[in-house]
């Protein structure tokens, strides 16, 4: 049984899809609806991927292409057998009467499933992103009623992901057509360097609160010693030594692969003069 969603964390590659699906909609569509496809584990909801769902909507009447969802799910589910429903999303900032419809044929494909709502107008120059739950209101064998209630929502990614948003940061510039890739050597540079920085801001702040220049804050002290605690204990002896012998594993497998691709090319150059000859 799914636990009721207590915090939503959405991967940039959904925000990239949802947007995407509204850039191709037809004329006659004021927005767009989908399915939301990932997690929930106790509560913890991660969005890893999405799909659009055809739908026509008017004043009176919305209806959705249950069946394409359906055969659109199977077929994410081949290739991504851990991705499962859990919600949707629409394009636009308000909850309509129709929301509460879609939203009743989720209910059916998962339990507790969020919604999701983009802002795809640009209000103030931001993408909006909003989460929420449905939770049912009244008075008990009587009236009773529907309310969206505001879930926590961050957005998450995991390395590769980061890697190439960077990339996409870095090729913002609309007078430069180009984009050169950082090598591996840069990247480790480049993220050692924001560690850096990050550990002299934290360092400041301990500082600062030593000093009596800015108060404590428990919730941060209490996470600093988590982080504190987590670090693994070493000498620096150890440590140099750790790293030493991962640089020349590392090394290795470099000449390695240098020295295959040799031969392959090598062999394949042989390969062609015996053929030249031969005929």
């Amino acid at each position: 049984m799914a636990v009721s969603p207590k915090v939503v964390n959405i991967h940039p590659v959904v925000l990239f899809s949802i947007v995407d699906s509204y850039e191709r909609r037809t004329d006659e569509n004021a927005r767009v609806i989908g399915t939301l496809l990932g997690t929930n584990i106790q509560g913890v909801v991660e969005v890893t991927n999405c799909f659009c769902v055809p739908h026509n909507e008017s004043e009176d009447e919305v209806a959705v292409d249950m069946e394409f969802a359906k055969n659109m799910f199977e077929l994410h589910k081949k290739v991504n057998s851990w991705e499962n429903i859990v919600g949707w999303y629409a394009t636009g900032s308000d909850i309509t009467g129709h929301s509460v419809l879609i939203h009743d044929y989720y209910s059916r494909e998962c339990q507790n499933p969020v919604h999701v709502t983009v802002d795809t107008t640009l209000t103030d120059f931001s993408l909006s992103v909003k989460t929420w739950v449905r939770q049912n209101m009244g008075v008990p064998d009587k009236s009773q009623g529907t309310v969206f209630i505001p879930m926590p929502m961050k957005i998450t990614c995991h390395q590769p992901e980061r890697v190439a948003m960077d990339a996409l940061l870095r090729g913002k510039d609309p007078h430069k057509k180009t984009m050169d890739m950082n090598s591996d050597l840069e990247y480790v540079s480049k993220s050692a360097g924001k560690l850096q920085d990050m550990l002299s801001s934290v360092l400041n702040y301990v500082d600062d609160i030593l000093s009596g220049k800015i108060s404590a804050d428990n919730q941060i002290g209490r996470f600093l010693m988590n982080l504190v605690a987590n670090v693994p204990r070493l000498q620096r002896d150890e440590f140099d030594e750790m790293l030493n012998n991962s640089m020349k594993d590392l090394l290795m497998v470099v000449y390695l692969s240098g020295l295959i691709e040799t031969q392959l090319t090598l062999n394949e150059k042989l390969t062609l003069s015996h053929a030249a000859n031969s005929v």
